[in-house]
């Protein structure tokens, strides 16, 4: 099975990023993709919550997300649109970080709202109180497709290694990380926690993410790590992409999941302990 990691550098304006995305999947599709996915917040990045209200739409009136389905159904091909930011009906008015696994006929096959927030404090200069804006999800996801199961994830959720056991426990062969990472901690964490994930739950790991610098209408931007993986089950990395924009290619045997697992059967081997 051929996927396609769809690396990004979007702004803060959806309509001038979806050209773009679309560009690259078609060029994924043209080489032969059976399985695309792009990154964290495919219709954009902003520190601005009031910006970001004004530009994201519900679910039901995305744009991003209405064009993406046709894109994929004209293409006849498996999408994941790795995190598009929602506008959501609660209370508190925050929004939503949701990831899309579209069919090829179209249809949302299954969504995942981000669990794990970053809220963090990467250096005197970089804090980010991403559940300000933003509110978690609260379950797990594993969807169904020909070719696999896959367990879906966003970002941060990589550093909270039981709900990558939890997903592999679940079934799930592949699983998603879409994101948009911190360059100075992706520098020091990103390949490490990717690898170690797959190799904790014998899956392929698919991570497309953004790169670069990204411009703000009314905000200084923001910097991202780039280097779009896709992780083998035994921990070797089949794909790197670098730190520009592009499609990346790799070809993925399911039956290295068995293999995996078959050596080393550890998600078979829960035992309860006490404390602390």
């Amino acid at each position: 099975m051929r996927a396609a990691l769809v690396q990004l550098t979007v702004s803060d304006d959806p309509v001038a990023n979806l050209p773009v995305t679309v560009g690259h999947i078609r060029q994924a599709v043209a080489q032969g993709a059976e399985f695309v996915l792009t990154p964290e917040l495919t219709n954009g990045l902003s520190s601005s919550r009031a910006h970001q209200r004004n530009v994201f739409r519900h679910e039901e009136d995305d744009p991003t997300l209405a064009a993406l389905r046709d894109e994929a159904k004209a293409a006849g091909t498996w999408l994941l649109v790795g995190s598009l930011g929602i506008l959501t009906h609660d209370a508190d008015g925050r929004f939503a970080n949701r990831s899309f696994l579209i069919a090829p006929d179209g249809s949302v096959a299954a969504r995942y709202d981000k669990i794990h927030m970053f809220d963090v404090n990467v250096s005197a200069t970089e804090v980010y109180r991403e559940s300000e804006g933003y509110r978690p999800g609260n379950r797990a996801v594993v969807a169904q497709t020909p070719f696999a199961k896959l367990g879906m994830t966003v970002c941060y959720d990589v550093r909270f290694a039981a709900l990558y056991r939890r997903l592999a426990q679940g079934g799930a062969q592949i699983i998603t990380v879409p994101a948009a990472f911190n360059h100075i901690t992706g520098a020091a964490h990103w390949e490490t926690l990717l690898r170690a994930r797959a190799i904790e739950t014998g899956c392929f790991v698919l991570a497309p993410a953004q790169t670069g610098f990204h411009p703000e209408t009314n905000g200084k931007g923001r910097k991202t790590h780039g280097h779009s993986l896709a992780i083998a089950p035994w921990g070797e990395i089949l794909a790197d992409a670098g730190t520009e924009p592009g499609v990346t290619l790799v070809d993925l045997d399911l039956t290295e999941v068995d293999k995996a697992r078959g050596r080393v059967p550890s998600l078979s081997h829960d035992r309860d302990f006490d404390g602390p």
